[in-house]
């Protein structure tokens, strides 16, 4: 009978441990995932801009220069330029 319990104590710490593992494992490849899924992100926006640069390139060049890329506005100027209204 000891044999038996001893088994069953066994069989149980064994399953536990495997239990922790798996959760362990689980977590571990959640983080990889997130890791990996941020880095697709940013390589995915350096291929939009480098595509964005080499087209405003290309345009400039096919038509001699007559059509300039745009510079963006700064945040602060659209922000203060805009309309306010008082009544």
């Amino acid at each position: 009978m000891k044999y038996k319990y001893v088994g069953l104590a066994a069989l149980l710490a064994f399953s536990t441990t495997a239990l922790v593992g798996c959760e362990q494992a689980e977590k571990s490849a959640q983080q990889l995932a997130e890791q990996l899924k941020e880095q697709a992100v940013e390589t995915a926006k350096q291929a939009i801009d480098d595509t964005h640069k080499a087209a405003e390139q290309a345009l400039s060049e096919a038509t001699g220069g007559l059509i300039s890329p745009k510079k963006e506005p700064e945040k602060d100027t659209e922000e203060s330029q805009s309309p306010t209204k008082t009544i």
